[in-house]
């Protein structure tokens, strides 16, 4: 279980993230919306250590995280898909899913067939360079990365943006599969409503770095949710 505690975040002078307290459990898909520059991304970077609070705590199965280093997280289990992908264009598809070892214990290094399962194209395309890869692809391969670390928490940043829909829709899929196993939880980053409202089972809406609304998928009101994704 991920519990965001009334978390602070500055950039310099400049406060990103203003009071926010959010949850995520294993089994569950957990989306945060809202219109760009609101602190989404912010968020993100803070779950996985790429950027420290100010104030505030981050528990991660019941221990404080907030100040522990990026791949020390990783090695209890919180994977990350940043927006803009962050592949390796200069290595294969395969080395480029090798780089997900890192936080893995030496016998646990290889990459599930599940993987393959979910995404065949990087099967497919285990030779070719990641930056001769759609955009698509780079994003099914940037999964398949996060994948590999066999994370309990595994935290998505607008994974559909730029993407086309035919690569949308087996995303939302493997989304779904990663849910019904019951041992991750997803923190989902979206802008999209429709794609967010198909999957969440509980929502956050950002505003000006502070949470405006929060519920489960029963209590989403579009019209209420959607005013704060339009520009």
């Amino acid at each position: 279980m991920l519990n965001v505690e009334n978390i602070d975040l500055f950039y310099g002078a400049a406060q990103a993230l203003r009071g926010v307290t959010l949850s995520a459990a294993p089994g569950k898909v957990t989306c945060v919306l809202g219109r760009n520059g609101v602190g989404k991304t912010s968020l993100m970077r803070a779950i996985v250590g790429h950027h420290p609070v100010s104030a505030g705590k981050i528990l991660w199965r019941d221990a404080d995280i907030s100040r522990i280093a990026p791949h020390a997280r990783a090695r209890r289990g919180i994977a990350y898909v940043p927006q803009g992908r962050e592949i390796f264009p200069l290595l294969s598809v395969q080395e480029n899913l090798h780089t997900g070892f890192a936080p893995l214990r030496r016998e646990d290094r290889n990459v599930p067939d599940e993987i393959f399962d979910l995404f065949p194209v990087l099967k497919d395309m285990m030779w070719r360079r990641g930056g001769d890869l759609s955009g698509g692809q780079q994003q099914q391969l940037a999964i398949g990365r996060a994948l590999v670390t066999r994370p309990n928490l595994l935290v998505l940043d607008e994974p559909t943006e730029g993407i086309q829909p035919s690569i949308i829709k087996d995303i939302g899929r493997a989304i779904e599969y990663l849910r019904a196993k019951g041992d991750i939880a997803i923190l989902l980053v979206e802008q999209y409503f429709d794609f967010a409202r198909e999957l969440a089972d509980d929502f956050y809406v950002l505003d000006r770095g502070a949470v405006v609304m929060a519920g489960d998928r029963a209590s989403m009101v579009e019209s209420d949710v959607r005013k704060h994704m339009s520009v």
